[in-house]
């Protein structure tokens, strides 16, 4: 069914909480997976007490996508319209789900309100679903990544068991950090507060253009890429302050730019320096190395979902629950 635009913004649709013993269909919605990446996921919904509901397109292939746009929509669909599913999580992201936006049937989606997580090019539908519906879905870990325990517990406050007003920290300077790159730093200090929305930076630039591309107007933002260059970074950020409203955001948080450090010989900024010349002037709190990204620590955001920024606390705390409490 082809997508319907509304003229007034829905109201905040939260779905139900997940609870043990919930059932969560598995679907891949972008690029297709590896099998120790599928027994990776089945047995991180054994350890969170899920049971699990494979797909019928689920190990489709069609080149560097997980099956055709209509079997990977099929799947999208049915998820939302089983009665015997409590939650879609996407296996992993890759590349494709932009080519699903204009037949998703959102209409569906709105009577079926489910926790639909992912991240990276999940982001997309992430920024459709909730634009076209007022759904509040997940920013969170793919269904086949490592969940170390802070994971879990992100996890949990975010959709299992919510506590209200939640903090997401940035590391503290004991823990050990894998590379300059996860290395937390202040670009603009501050205290703000907005709605969230955001994403995978490529994904972000990507739909610039099209009914998808969110308003930033006033809300907090958070944005993690990998494996990018600087120059490519600074590129993408330049493409969103001069194409959307981002300027007018209460506030940016950046996850971990994963691989995002200079690459060869050539003359180059650093990531931190190129953050700091794209963000630094904007007149609003930024703050760099927050637990999302491309990384094995993750937090899980709430679309929609208020919340607050203090990078003197080094803080982003969520304001209000994602799912019925």
């Amino acid at each position: 069914m082809p997508e319907k635009l509304f003229s007034e913004k829905p109201r905040l649709l939260r779905p139900a909480r997940l609870r043990p013993g919930a059932t969560i269909a598995l679907i891949a919605p972008a690029s297709p997976f590896s099998a120790e990446k599928l027994a990776n996921a089945r047995a991180n919904f054994s350890k969170l007490g899920f049971l699990v509901k494979e797909c019928n397109n689920l190990h489709a292939q069609n080149g560097y996508l997980a099956g055709t746009d209509e079997q990977r929509l099929a799947d999208l669909h049915r998820a939302f319209s089983d009665p015997e599913v409590d939650a879609v999580w996407c296996i992993r992201g890759g590349y494709g789900c932009t080519r699903l936006l204009p037949d998703v049937d959102y209409d569906l989606i709105r009577r079926n309100p489910k926790p639909f997580i992912g991240y990276s090019d999940v982001t997309a539908l992430h920024l459709a679903i909730h634009a076209k519906t007022g759904l509040v879905t997940f920013h969170g870990p793919v269904a086949a990544a490592d969940f170390p325990e802070n994971t879990l517990a992100h996890f949990r406050a975010a959709l299992m068991e919510p506590v209200p007003e939640y903090s997401i920290r940035i590391p503290g300077t004991t823990d050990t950090l894998p590379g300059e790159e996860f290395r937390p730093f202040v670009i603009t200090p501050g205290r703000s507060q907005g709605t969230l929305t955001g994403g995978n930076l490529s994904l972000l630039a990507a739909l610039c253009g099209t009914p998808y591309s969110p308003s930033f107007r006033g809300k907090m933002v958070f944005i993690e890429d990998v494996g990018e260059q600087p120059y490519r970074i600074d590129r993408m950020l330049t493409h969103l302050l001069q194409a959307t409203d981002l300027k007018k955001a209460a506030g940016i948080a950046l996850g971990v730019f994963s691989g995002c450090q200079p690459k060869g010989e050539g003359p180059s900024l650093s990531l931190a320096e190129t953050l700091r010349s794209c963000l630094g002037g904007l007149g609003m709190p930024v703050l760099y190395g927050l637990p999302f990204g491309h990384v094995e620590h993750q937090a899980t955001f709430p679309y929609g979902v208020s919340a607050s920024l203090d990078t003197e606390a080094g803080t982003l705390k969520l304001l209000g629950e994602g799912v019925k409490v």
